[in-house]
């Protein structure tokens, strides 16, 4: 699913509005997840705190007309794409938000789906992409090793 130039923006004001909520100056919020929640049936998107209160909802009509079954695979990768976007860009620079904090994708039922961005100074996520060949190379690395 290409989500058009409009619902990138909505989705992307509707992130701005949830996170604005952690730019006040008086204490470091203590945060661990940030939940999105894409309901395709009502083309709604909530986003919510570690405590369920609602940040902010908005709806995504591209979403109610979707007829595929990887409704949720495909709205993971453009969530993921556009809080990527967001970060590079610095918009959660300025937050009071203690690090490490997510943005994960629930379900209906809240429970977590996807972690969609991992938002830490000194954390690395391992992948597959950052795996690939590292066997081999720790293999050429002890025979090396070893022959000394």
């Amino acid at each position: 699913m290409i989500l058009n130039d409009s619902s990138k923006k909505i989705i992307r004001d509707a992130v701005k509005k949830a996170m604005s909520r952690f730019k006040s100056e008086s204490e470091m919020d203590i945060v661990t997840d940030i939940h999105l929640q894409p309901n395709q049936a009502d083309a709604r998107l909530t986003i919510y705190d570690d405590d369920d209160n609602e940040l902010a909802h908005v709806r995504i009509t591209e979403w109610a007309t979707y007829e595929s079954d990887d409704f949720d695979e495909e709205v993971q990768s453009s969530l993921t794409s556009l809080l990527e976007d967001l970060k590079a860009q610095g918009a959660f620079d300025q937050l009071h938000i203690m690090k490490p904090y997510s943005f994960v994708q629930v379900d209906e039922h809240k429970e977590t789906v996807a972690e969609l961005l991992l938002m830490d100074d000194d954390t690395l996520l391992v992948n597959d992409e950052l795996l690939k060949g590292l066997d081999d190379e720790l293999n050429a690395f002890l025979k090396d090793l070893l022959e000394m």
